[in-house]
């Protein structure tokens, strides 16, 4: 009978090393991964008035945009979160925050109506960003309109409120919503006029607002309240003067003035602007911008609002080369080619609110 002994393995300090080092790259590589989660930039669309779903997260290598508070993103007239899965309001700027550190949200309130409707169902959904994310306060970006909006959110409720930052926004008016309101109502009726043509007109709005409602994913029963016609009254001089009256925080005392103060009740106040409108021969929605820039005559703008009009709190810039739609990366990032870069220009306030610790 053969006795077999078992072969008994003695590590040499070659095999030894080795294993350790396995074992400390494991280690580290944990760790490493630990770090990552605890790291992760969120973008979250909030397109319905029940909540807000997770978009994407990654891992990020830079803290450069990482805010103690959430970014919260407004659209303006019109506007929608992602239109049938395909075009995004914010067109790539929420994933390009995300790579950074940023928490971002971007919300859906009516697309069609006064900044007062629309800011109390903006304020509805900032509240719910709140319990979710668990930050007492958020930072809040309004594109045209939502500029306006997230106004009326730091004035009704500003402890929610750490910053706002209004993006290429009417805040004293737009002279294209001046002219088509007296073109349609000469009378300046501040209710709902009883011409055919101005109820057709309201009716088209309110039409177009219910299709984006429905693209960006909210059901026929959850469709925000429109009303064409108290949009164009608000986004007139007229209606940004009484908007004004009631919300004057950060605002200048004259159309063309600078703000004379950039912090009141505790919330930092920014804008910033371009001015142009034809930025990129290849996108057919700058041709639309140079018709509707017409009626300011000389006036500098980006299409639809006036660089005068845009000023609130610390003006960044009220003078990019960038039409309307520029500032919010439409249309599919056809923006003024060798000029600032419309992400880059939101991430650079991002960063600035991150060093002011909000």
């Amino acid at each position: 009978m053969t006795i077999k002994f078992p072969i008994r393995r003695v590590l040499t300090p070659s095999a030894f090393f080795p294993s350790l080092a396995a074992i400390g790259a494991g280690l580290l590589l944990m760790t490493l991964q630990t770090t990552s989660a605890q790291a992760a930039g969120q973008y979250y669309n909030c397109a319905n008035p029940t909540g807000c779903k997770l978009v994407d997260s990654q891992y990020f290598t830079s803290s450069y945009t990482k805010t103690q508070y959430p970014v919260v993103m407004a659209h303006g007239l019109g506007g929608f979160t992602t239109l049938f899965g395909v075009i995004d309001y914010f067109n790539g700027i929420p994933e390009d925050l995300m790579k950074g550190g940023s928490e971002v949200y971007t919300t859906k309130t009516s697309a069609v109506n006064n900044s007062e409707i629309r800011g109390e169902q903006l304020l509805q959904q900032v509240k719910t960003i709140s319990a979710i994310s668990g930050k007492s306060k958020v930072n809040l970006f309004g594109h045209s309109q939502g500029g306006i909006d997230i106004r009326y959110v730091a004035g009704v409720a500003p402890k929610y409120v750490a910053s706002v930052t209004a993006v290429s926004s009417p805040e004293q008016g737009s002279k294209t919503a001046d002219f088509v309101r007296n073109t349609l109502d000469p009378n300046n009726d501040t209710g709902n006029p009883s011409n055919i043509t101005t109820q057709l007109v309201s009716g088209l709005f309110n039409l177009i607002g219910g299709f984006t409602d429905i693209g960006s994913g909210i059901s026929f029963e959850e469709i925000q309240q429109q009303d064409g016609w108290q949009a164009v009254v608000a986004l007139s001089t007229d209606g940004a003067a009484l908007f004004n009256a009631k919300f004057p925080a950060a605002m200048p005392t004259s159309y063309c003035g600078q703000p004379t103060s950039n912090a009141v009740n505790g919330i930092k106040y920014y804008s910033f602007s371009g001015v142009g409108q034809i930025t990129s021969a290849l996108d057919p929605t700058d041709y639309l911008l140079a018709a509707t820039g017409i009626p300011f005559a000389g006036d500098s703008n980006d299409g639809l609002v006036s660089a005068c009009s845009s000023r609130l709190g610390y003006v960044i810039r009220d003078n990019y080369r960038m039409n309307h739609l520029d500032s919010a990366n439409q249309l599919l990032g056809l923006t003024a080619w060798g000029e600032s870069e419309p992400k880059s220009v939101y991430r650079t306030q991002v960063s600035r609110l991150k060093k002011a610790n909000l």
